[in-house]
């Protein structure tokens, strides 16, 4: 198996191609890597605590619209700023312990708003959603260590066609949407719309099988220590679609049944 091969764009082949293995004292390890991660999650959760704490202050006294265009200045900065930060990230994994820890502070804002937003709509949606990730999380985390679940080439490759092509879908939605067109089926929460939603959690959800083989493989092939960061940032990157992805399904499913 070809360690570059991932679907997540953040750990594709190139990554190894402009690195060097360092010396095994100062190489990647998983545990490190671990402890990284941790810290990333953390930050995501402190910066997301303010944008979420601004929302519903804000909420006490308006609609659920009004209040979101109250975070909407740290919402875009935090996606604009999540975006440029994960470029950055990418063709640069030698700096991913700085730009690492910068990219969990912009998605925190970004996800602390959108959560708000969310949990005012549906109230005790997001901690169902928290749970789901986590717990889908932990669950292929121990089917991956048992060896039930394995990173095979065809495997891989299904993972990483579907992923591009969701990625193609929304890209379409966003074009199409520029120009007045409704892709109803992504959004509505109607049977084909939860379906396809259903779908994608289950596709970005299998990806973290190819994060944690990507980990693996490099704390034993010797990778840098940088490395640690790059990997932490790439499993980050994994959770939090997974998380919007999830928080998606739920509002539609409880769109649909009210």
């Amino acid at each position: 198996m070809n360690l570059t091969k991932s679907s997540n764009p953040v750990f594709g082949r190139t990554v190894f191609d402009r690195i060097q293995t360092g010396s095994r004292a100062e190489s990647m390890t998983i545990e490190g890597t671990v402890n990284k991660t941790g810290l990333m999650l953390l930050i995501v959760i402190f910066a997301a605590i303010f944008t979420w704490r601004k929302f519903f202050a804000a909420f006490d006294y308006s609609t659920p619209e009004t209040a979101f265009s109250a975070v909407s200045v740290w919402l875009i900065a935090g996606g604009i700023g999540g975006f440029v930060t994960a470029l950055i990230t990418v063709f640069s994994p030698r700096r991913a312990n700085i730009t690492a820890p910068v990219y969990a502070v912009f998605e925190g804002l970004f996800l602390g708003g959108i959560s708000a937003f969310f949990e005012s709509m549906y109230p005790g949606l997001v901690m169902r959603a928290v749970a789901l990730t986590f717990g889908v999380f932990f669950i292929l985390l121990m089917l991956y260590r048992s060896g039930k679940i394995r990173a095979t080439g065809k495997f891989r490759m299904g993972i990483m066609a579907a992923t591009g092509g969701i990625a193609l879908i929304y890209f379409v939605s966003f074009i199409a949407g520029m120009f007045g067109a409704n892709l109803n089926f992504l959004y509505g929460s109607g049977t084909l719309g939860i379906g396809f939603s259903l779908v994608v959690v289950v596709i970005a959800a299998l990806n973290l099988i190819l994060d944690f083989d990507f980990i693996e493989r490099g704390a034993a092939s010797g990778a840098p220590k940088y490395m640690e960061w790059y990997g932490a940032f790439g499993l980050m990157v994994t959770l939090i679609w997974l998380y919007l992805e999830i928080l998606r399904l739920l509002a539609k499913l409880a769109n649909n049944r009210d």
